[in-house]
């Protein structure tokens, strides 16, 4: 026997609404999907009917089988699912994908890849869950660019926008130009007259890689963003007369505050002789902050710092960095995909987003 609600009648279906009211199904779906295409009184009685039916709307699982549309992107992430809440940047970055949903049927599948994807069994798990997310299309957010996750996105034949990194998929692509973005805050540093400068920078190689990162190693670095960052910060040294061989780079391969804090006091331990440590990213300078304060070395009389982001926690801290458009960058890549979905042919964006330097008021004159 079919099961009764309090109202004495069986649970309800699309159909079974329909014939209650008269209207056809597409009506009662309307109700639910298109309700623009309904007068409100019409939409009303089909969810007061639906209400007393206990039906809860048209099955999604079914709906997606019938349209062959899943109504979702997938967002593959190169950290564990915590960054995606934890890291200022990727929240913004988050934000504005969200954003490019409006008004549209999409929602968000997040996929993290995970800081480590090298290994046999890691590419199987790639597969496997690139194969079963139910999405239309997949947007790679900052991996390598032999990471298994992407080679299975690309390879599932749905529509794929790379950002950030790899530069160079094939895929259409969103990001900045991170060589030149970092500049900038390299140049603030050397016109200020500090020749003591340090560089901190989270994952520069697939590899796992803690520690000091020697310049002739940098051009075999596979993490595209923080290689760019730093080359351009290298380059820069050597244009104002300095060896870069001789700048100190410190690197962290998970991107979290207790791994950036460890990198913090490695490079002020290491090299105490520092008037500048310039950072890629922004969590990277305020644990150079918090770092410095703990030690009573004033920023920026005896340590100047910069970082790489705009995030609102280091405009507040009042950091000299970069501030990027992370939002509007999620908001590019999103709107990027949703065109790859109406238009399957259309021609494979490129869009390269600008920068700027925010001053801040972490950057002075060496005193020593």
């Amino acid at each position: 026997m079919a099961p009764r609600s309090r109202a004495g009648l069986s649970k309800g279906t699309l159909a079974s609404i329909a014939a209650d009211l008269g209207v056809s199904r597409t009506t009662v779906s309307n109700a639910y999907n298109r309700p623009d295409q309904l007068s409100t009184a019409t939409r009303e009685r089909i969810m007061a009917a639906a209400k007393a039916r206990g039906y809860p709307g048209p099955d999604p699982t079914a709906r997606s089988l019938r349209t062959k549309h899943a109504g979702s992107w997938g967002v593959v992430l190169t950290e564990h699912l915590s960054y995606a809440f934890e890291d200022m940047a990727s929240v913004d970055f988050l934000a504005g994908i969200a954003e490019s949903t409006h008004g549209t049927d999409f929602s968000l599948t997040l996929i993290p890849a995970g800081p480590d994807t090298l290994a046999d069994a890691t590419a199987h798990a790639a597969t496997t869950a690139v194969n079963q997310a139910g999405v239309d299309g997949f947007i790679i957010y900052s991996v390598a660019a032999n990471d298994p996750y992407l080679r299975a996105a690309c390879a599932r034949g749905l529509p794929v926008v790379v950002c950030d990194q790899p530069t160079d998929s094939g895929a259409p692509f969103v990001g900045i130009d991170d060589d030149a973005a970092i500049r900038p805050a390299a140049r603030a540093v050397l016109e200020a007259g500090h020749r003591r400068i340090g560089v901190l920078s989270i994952r520069l190689f697939q590899q796992r890689v803690d520690g000091a990162v020697a310049a002739a190693d940098l051009p075999g670095a596979d993490m595209h963003v923080q290689r760019g960052r730093v080359s351009g910060v290298l380059d820069e040294c050597r244009r104002a007369g300095l060896d870069p061989a001789q700048i100190p780079v410190i690197t962290r391969h998970i991107n979290d505050a207790a791994n950036a804090r460890s990198a913090a006091r490695e490079i002020l331990d290491t090299h105490p002789e520092l008037t500048a440590i310039i950072c890629t990213t922004d969590s990277m300078a305020l644990a150079v902050l918090d770092e410095a304060r703990e030690r009573g070395i004033s920023v920026p009389e005896q340590l100047s710092v910069t970082g790489f982001d705009g995030i609102a926690e280091a405009r507040h801290a009042g950091l000299t960095t970069i501030i990027q458009p992370n939002k509007a960058k999620g908001a590019a890549a999103g709107r990027v995909l949703r065109g790859l979905i109406d238009e399957p042919d259309s021609t494979p964006a490129r869009r390269i987003l600008g920068t700027s330097l925010s001053p801040g008021s972490t950057v002075t004159p060496p005193h020593n």
